[in-house]
Order: C-alpha cells, then structure tokens, then sequence
C-alpha cells in the first residue's frame, strides 16, 4: 500500500479521497489554488501545497506544477478526483515518466475511452448494442450530411473527445445539421483541444442507465450495479438513483453482463463506468465509457457497501479484487441530489459568494459531501457544486421520503442555490412513481410556466 498520496483536485471530491486515505493509514498532500486556499479540503489534508493563481488553467491544470508538488512532497501516487486532468491521458503518462502512480486506468486505456467513435467501434467488436451512427470521426459537414440520410434523422452530432455535455448538438434536419457541425465543432476544438465530431442517431426521451464497474490486474472485473442518471439539464446530471426504477433483476443480469464483457474487452482495470441509454422496451444501447470516478458514485457505496476510492486506491496499488460478482449485492435504494450554488429561478445562474449560514442535515439514512461550510467564500472560478446530498432506506419509497426530508433540514443562506429545484423534482407525481427518462426537467419546468 502507498504511504502518501497527491489529490490533484479541489472541493468534496478532495476531501472526499482525503477521508478514505486517512482510513488506509495513507499520508495525504493536498494541492489548492491562492482562491481555495480557505477550502477544508487544505485543512484536513496532512500537507498542502499552493500551486498558483484562481484560474484553472494556472493551477488544478498545470501538469508541471501539480507534478511538482508531488516531487517535493515525496509522494507515490496521484488520485486525479473528477473533471480536470482527470481523463487526461497525457497527464497519466507523465506521471508514469516521473515513477508516480495514476490511481486510475492506463493512459493508453483512457486515450481509447476518451476517444468516442474509438470507444463506440471497440464496443460494437466486443458485441454490445450500439446506437446506430457514423464509423469514426466525421470528415465534415458533406459527409455529416451523408452518414445522416443513411440512418435518418433526427441525429445527434458528438465531439469525439467530449463529455458533460459540451461540443453537441442535435439536427432534425439539413439545415439544423449544417449549423449544428460548425458550431459543435468549435465548441469542441475549445473545450477538449479537438474538432472531431461523430454522428449517432438521437434517441428521443431515453433513461439514462449507467453500470459501476472495478478491474483488477489479474484480470478479474465486476460490475456494482447501476444507477439511473436521466433527471438532467443540458446533458449535466442533476439527481442519480440506486437500482434504476426502470430495471428488471432480468435486464440488469443482462446489461450488467454487456457492462463487464465490454469492460474486459479491452483489459479494463481500475473504477469506470459503462454508459447506456434504455428505450420504453427495454432495449439498450452502450453510449460511452468514462474511466475515472463519478460524482455519483456514493448513491453506488450506499447500496453494496464498498468504498468506491478505497477500492481504486487498493486496486492502482496492485492489490487484487478479493471477491466476485455472486459477492456483490444490492439493498435498499439510494438518491443522490446535486447542490449547486445556482439560481434555478434564472436559468441556473452561478450563485458565488459568502455562505453566511450553513446548516446540514443528519439523521438516519442521510450523508452529506461538502466541502463548504458558514462563511466559506464560494469562488467564481470553478464548477458550482456546493455539496451532494445522499439518502439510503429500505426501498425507494423510503429513500425518497428522507431525501424530501433532509432537503427541508439543508440550510444555505447568502448565495442562491439548487435546493428549491430539489424540492420540486422529489415532490413531483412522476419522480414519485419513478416513471421519468431524460426529458423530466425540461418538461417539469414546461408544466410549472404553464
């Protein structure tokens, strides 16, 4: 096992791998911008390092900085948390050149994943289902054009190297796709540093249903259940559940079985997610592969009791699984809701400034990843999300009783956040009966203007 650990990240998710280092005995070296330099992650870390100004791109983006303070702290491995350099594939592999552990997949495996239309045709090879679409990456707009009037519209245009959302559109017809491509592509060249745009046929109001898998390096790998990510704005997950409303102990044998086939396919190793979009019948269709932790991944430890960062601490320092799939079991059901200091009343407008009071919930069932706290400054230079908020009962009645619950106790005063939009989604008929897919909010909020 390692003796100390860098955390090259920021906020609950920092302190969140802090935690499960200091319960593997693992010294932690934190890492913060001169904008964080208030945040409890720096606080509960053993040692910390400044890595320069507020802007991300000076500081939980500079590789050579954050491989610096790595050097200097002696550590001997690197938990890359979520979003930034997280799914970085060159960051992995300097890390490697400087004998230090990228507790995550290999470089090559995240260069492939990363790359969609690669992920999509290694997917198809290894036999899952796939959404019909382009074969590699769109030459351009004529041959967007082309691919489209083969599997007919509407279409879903997607930056090859994209994710969260960023670099799509959707073309219901010529016309639509033409401006969708060049503005895509853009989006896309800014966001990931490339154009490359691939086409799929867009499924109108699927279930967003994602499996939790683990890979050792001894070749074992198993999948931890799903979760039901569909309520979501703008492709950006808002609310995620554990097991889906949706699912069957039938269909969850079956795509939980594509999820681990896929997974070993390509020698996976390490904590990813396979992603599939679910259709009224029944049918599914792999989407993406994301190779690193997910925000949601507490509704997952809730209800298999394993600790997700624990495991990818274990498993990056060559400890093999310890169990197998008959092992994994699911009870009870977990909803995680996304606190974000947003305005939901203006189109969730980033709400940044000064907590002046702060009050969590507690109580059965009820866990709370926050890295705020009364008179925390929020800054404005990074992601929104404030705190996730998780609830874990019997069944998802009762889970979703407490979630309406702890929702009431969660006391933020100053800025604006997500909180009252919570409310609304848990008190809705149709989140209640379980019976939504990825259109709910859009149609929530038509309902609540009319």
């Amino acid at each position: 096992m390692f003796s100390k650990v860098l955390i090259a990240n920021r906020g609950e998710i920092a302190l969140r791998v802090i935690r499960a280092c200091k319960e593997l005995g693992i010294s932690t070296v934190g890492v913060y911008s001169e904008a964080d330099e208030a945040s409890l992650h720096v606080r509960f870390a053993d040692e910390n390092v400044c890595i320069g100004p507020a802007p991300s791109s000076e500081s939980y983006l500079n590789v050579s900085r954050i491989i610096s303070a790595a050097e200097l702290t002696n550590a001997e491995a690197l938990h890359p948390g979520y979003g930034f350099l997280a799914e970085n594939a060159d960051f992995a592999d300097i890390c490697k050149d400087c004998g230090i552990v990228f507790i995550g997949p290999s470089a090559e495996m995240i260069r492939q994943m990363g790359d969609k239309s690669y992920a999509r045709e290694s997917m198809r090879k290894a036999g899952l289902p796939i959404i019909p679409g382009s074969e590699g990456v769109l030459k351009d707009v004529k041959h967007a054009l082309q691919m489209a009037e083969k599997i007919g519209y509407p279409v879903m245009i997607k930056a090859a190297a994209g994710g969260g959302g960023r670099g799509m559109r959707i073309a219901a017809g010529e016309e639509n796709l033409q401006r969708g491509f060049e503005m895509a592509s853009s989006e896309a060249q800014s966001a990931f540093g490339s154009a490359d745009l691939y086409l799929e046929k867009f499924m109108e109001n699927p279930r967003h249903v994602e499996f939790q898998i683990l890979g050792d390096k001894y070749g074992t790998i198993v999948h931890l259940g799903e979760r039901d990510c569909s309520i979501q704005r703008r492709h950006q997950k808002l609310v995620e559940e554990s097991p889906s409303p949706a699912m069957t102990a039938e269909l969850r044998k079956k795509m939980g079985h594509d999820a681990v086939k896929g997974a070993k396919s390509i020698g996976y190793q390490g904590a990813g997610t396979v992603e599939f979009l679910l259709d009224r019948n029944g049918r599914y269709y792999f989407m993406e592969m994301n190779t690193r932790i997910q925000v949601e991944h507490p509704v997952t430890e809730a209800v298999v009791n394993i600790d997700l960062i624990k495991e990818q601490i274990r498993l990056a320092a060559g400890e093999p699984m310890g169990y197998t799939q008959k092992d994994v079991v699911q009870r009870g059901h977990a909803i995680e809701c996304r606190i974000n200091a947003e305005d939901p009343d203006k189109s969730f407008r980033p709400s940044p400034g000064e907590i002046t009071s702060f009050h969590v919930p507690g109580g059965p069932g009820i866990r709370v990843d926050t890295h705020a706290y009364a008179n925390y400054v929020i800054p404005p230079h990074y992601d929104s999300l404030l705190a996730k908020l998780i609830a874990h009962g019997k069944d998802r009645a009762e889970a979703r009783l407490r979630m309406e619950r702890a929702l009431e106790e969660f006391v933020v005063e100053g800025p604006k956040t997500t909180i009252p939009f919570h409310q609304r989604v848990v008190a809705d008929s149709r989140f209640q009966a379980g019976d939504f897919d990825t259109s709910f909010v859009e149609e929530m909020n038509a309902g609540s203007e009319g």
